[in-house]
């Protein structure tokens, strides 16, 4: 019966909740970055060029 308290102490415990969403938040941005690198690739290649074209007229 203590194991039972316990365990349902440690469920209700939240100091630790930040540091997991953080984590969470983490790997979502990670998993986005994996999914979308050709085309985020694309996009910062075609603003790097538009600069380097402007700033050659100027």
């Amino acid at each position: 019966m203590m194991r039972l308290k316990t365990f349902k102490d440690f469920l209700r415990e939240d100091d630790g909740m930040g540091t997991v969403e953080i984590i969470l938040i983490i790997v979502v941005l990670v998993g986005l970055v994996i999914i979308f690198k050709s085309r985020i690739t694309q996009i910062v290649e075609k603003l790097f060029d538009k600069i380097t074209t402007q700033t050659d007229s100027i």
